[in-house]
């Protein structure tokens, strides 16, 4: 673990420099403990793919004294058992939505059908919510389909967009401008101001994509 100061109230522990299934057991083990704990004077705790920022209160701590409470307290050799959660999200991939899943066929020389069945054929863990409310970064993609976002961003990408950029997919919890190349939509609510994290999906959860027919999407309230 690396410490590092974020600023006169804040700090960031790193794990590693790179998106990495054991840097990441790394950080959810950290972060888990760190929510177990409690500590008095900690404000908020917030994980990434490779780190953690900390904010505190600069009245119980420094950045001294809390980086060496920290670093007696995370124990990164627990072998305690996480609880999986599993978040099944249904989705319509139908062209009429996936905006760009024609174009990543011919880029990809894979018909639609099977950038369908990889894509939605993988459990995604939940690495970072972030850049919106609800904006949940799911890694990882499979090599086969891993494009770079668009040149050209969109000035507008429909709310549910489920999109792919890089080794990364993600859903768009509003409608927002977007770079993302899009390849299906969702009808499930990734925002919702009664939930107490606001997002049914937190960091540590995996994420499963369950493709549906057009009828099935309409009647679950979606449009085309």
């Amino acid at each position: 673990m690396l410490f590092k100061i974020a600023s006169v109230d804040s700090l960031i522990i790193y794990f590693g420099k790179s998106i990495d299934e054991q840097i990441a057991l790394n950080v959810k083990k950290a972060y888990l403990c760190l929510k177990k704990l409690d500590i008095e004077g900690i404000i908020e705790i917030i994980p990434s793919y490779t780190s953690i920022f900390i904010s505190y209160d600069i009245f119980k701590f420094d950045f001294e004294s809390l980086k060496e409470l920290l670093e007696n307290s995370i124990n990164l050799e627990s072998n305690e058992s996480f609880e999986e959660k599993i978040i099944s999200i249904d989705v319509y991939y139908g062209q009429e939505v996936a905006l760009d899943l024609l174009d990543m066929s011919l880029k990809t020389n894979l018909s639609i059908e099977e950038i369908i069945e990889i894509h939605s054929s993988k459990l995604y863990d939940v690495y970072a919510i972030g850049f919106l409310p609800g904006f949940a970064y799911l890694a990882s993609v499979d090599e086969r389909i891993a494009l770079p976002r668009l040149s050209t961003p969109r000035k507008q990408i429909p709310k549910g967009s489920l999109a792919i950029a890089n080794t990364q997919t993600a859903i768009y919890p509003q409608s927002s401008p977007g770079g993302w190349n899009i390849i299906g939509r969702t009808t499930m609510e990734l925002f919702d101001k009664k939930l107490e994290k606001l997002s049914p999906l937190s960091v540590g959860d995996k994420v499963k994509f369950n493709p549906i027919s057009k009828e099935v999407f309409l009647s679950q309230g979606g449009s085309l």
